[in-house]
């Protein structure tokens, strides 16, 4: 097969990443969108099934187990049947898990369909990136990633205002409805403007690491998440699948250090700066993530302010974080990523601290907001900078497998923070009766997340003090030979 090199294939190139970036963040915000206008819509829900709480949450624990299923699957689907047509998969099922889901008779029934989409949600968000990856040169590198992260901006913002109009002026079928003319176009765009994938050699399906790890990871979350709920980590609790998942993980672990063709290229935490970046992206994800469950239940509990109040309140840190983001990661290719990263999370830590000294039955929505903004533009300097950082000098074979583990070790990262949150919140309300002393249990548990952003700037340290500087044929893609001999 004849190959394009030089200056035709380089000029090519922008013009390739401009059609790339279209469609991913087409797919993205349709993904984003739909994890918060489903948040808002569990009690909506719970009402029209006449069915409790507990058994509505499987509408988004559903989603979130299928997803970490099928995560794990990317990179071989990518190397096997090509980043195109695997992504016009995912957005298929994910449209298609939509549109049967507006067509649910029963809470069974949604929760299932739910699955579906989570089946192709959670190709969506690796392989996309995976793609933007491999049709940037590493100079412009940032500034791919920085539109990429457009979604993050859209989605906080309009997801929980939308959910909730479409709720209270059409019905609950449109929070899935909403999904397929947006899934149609970007089906569309994906056949047309996305280039073909060149013919590669079949690659072998890792079947034994697959059944260590997706399971592995579903039943951590599971554990994770049910234990969180309930506050029960008990060995008649969640202990059991979290034990059985972390055991499957340290199995998946070990085979992919032994044989020839592991599911994910374990490899790569040889590289210090991948490493570094996997462990920030474990720490400071639990961190924030985590607080973000507790900011409505606060806003809701002791303040009794609605969903749709407390979701407007949200939007300055949304706001915040996404225009960080955009400058941050525009920048990340000009300077110091370690300095950029650390300073970020100091920010992000002072904010949330500043948020929560204040905590109050009667803080002034000013005060508690003006404090968002500061932790939300730490939290852009973080995320998408990061992962810039860990992915830049990989290898175009290895993108798949390191796109692919940068979305596992974050899923790991939101659940123990979510989960851990929730835990200590239920155990400092049990004996809080008065609105002081809810806020007062507020309080303790948002230092918990503090420590957790704050543990995030050990690893991030490992980052690299300087911008490396690309060669003069940064405009042709790196070889991995090149790479990995550097």
């Amino acid at each position: 097969m004849s190959t394009v090199t030089g200056p035709a294939r380089t000029a090519g190139r922008p013009a390739a990443l401009a059609r790339t970036l279209v469609v991913v963040v087409i797919g993205s915000i349709m993904a984003v969108l739909d994890v918060t206008i489903v948040n808002v819509a569990l009690h909506p829900l719970a009402t029209v099934f006449d069915a409790p709480l507990a058994t509505v949450q499987w509408v988004a624990t559903g989603y979130t187990l299928a997803l970490c299923a099928v995560i794990p699957v990317a990179a071989w689907a990518m190397g096997r049947f090509g980043a195109k047509r695997t992504y016009l998969t995912a957005l298929a099922l994910f449209t298609g898990g939509s549109a049967v889901a507006a067509l649910s008779s029963g809470i069974e029934t949604l929760v299932l369909f739910r699955v579906v989409q989570g089946l192709g949600g959670g190709l969506l968000v690796p392989v996309g990136m995976a793609m933007v990856i491999r049709a940037a040169d590493r100079e412009h590198m940032g500034r791919a990633m920085a539109v990429l992260g457009v979604p993050v901006l859209i989605g906080p913002v309009s997801g929980p205002i939308l959910g909730g109009w479409l709720i209270d002026a059409a019905s609950w079928h449109w929070i899935f409805l909403v999904n397929l003319p947006v899934g149609a176009v970007a089906l569309v765009l994906a056949a047309r403007l996305l280039p073909s994938d060149e013919t590669r050699p079949a690659r072998r399906l890792d079947v034994p690491g697959l059944l260590m790890l997706s399971p592995g990871l579903a039943l951590l979350i599971y554990g994770l998440t049910t234990g969180g709920a309930h506050g029960d980590f008990t060995p008649q609790g969640a202990l059991p699948p979290i034990v059985a998942g972390l055991l499957l993980i340290a199995g998946f672990v070990a085979r992919g250090l032994t044989t020839r063709h592991p599911l994910l290229q374990l490899r790569l935490f040889r590289d210090r700066t991948f490493a570094a970046g996997i462990a920030t992206m474990v720490l400071f994800p639990a961190g924030y993530f985590g607080s973000m469950l507790l900011t409505p239940m606060y806003y809701q509990t002791t303040r009794g302010l609605t969903a749709t109040e407390s979701g407007l309140l949200g939007v300055p840190l949304a706001v915040a974080v996404g225009t960080s983001m955009q400058i941050a990661t525009r920048r990340i290719d000009r300077v110091s990523p370690r300095l950029m990263v650390v300073s970020g999370i100091v920010v992000a830590a002072l904010g949330l601290s500043l948020f929560g000294l204040q905590l109050g039955p009667g803080t002034p929505y000013w005060r508690l907001c003006a404090a968002m903004l500061v932790m939300g533009a730490g939290v852009g300097m973080v995320m998408m900078p990061v992962n810039t950082t860990a992915t830049r000098t990989l290898a175009p074979d290895d993108v798949p497998s390191g796109s692919t583990t940068i979305n596992i070790v974050s899923q790991i990262g939101t659940s123990i923070g979510t989960a851990l949150m929730s835990v200590v919140l239920a155990s400092n309300m049990a004996d809080a009766a008065s609105q002081r002393q809810q806020a007062a249990a507020f309080q303790h548990t948002y230092w918990w997340a503090v420590t957790f952003l704050a543990l995030a700037s050990v690893p991030a340290l490992f980052l690299p003090r300087r911008r490396r500087s690309p060669g003069p044929s940064t405009a042709a893609p790196v070889s991995a030979t090149a790479v990995r001999t550097r």
